[in-house]
């Protein structure tokens, strides 16, 4: 899964940017920039998978790689 789909299914998840911004303490304009560069500041990843339950996996696979890949490595 892309992080765009990650952060998408968060979004979606919550009711919307706006309400996602609020729950994680940042502003709507943060939560459009990253879905233009698919880049979700990684202090976030955590408070967005609390708030959502989309996992961190989802949102940042670059920093956490699925469970199954950690335990081969």
């Amino acid at each position: 899964m892309s992080i765009h789909l990650g952060l998408q299914k968060a979004i979606s998840t919550i009711g919307g940017q706006v309400k996602l911004a609020q729950a994680i303490n940042t502003s709507q304009q943060n939560i459009s920039n990253w879905l233009r560069t698919g880049n979700i500041a990684p202090n976030k990843v955590i408070l967005i998978e609390r708030v959502t339950g989309v996992s961190r996996h989802e949102l940042r696979p670059d920093i956490y790689p699925p469970e199954d890949e950690k335990q081969a490595a």
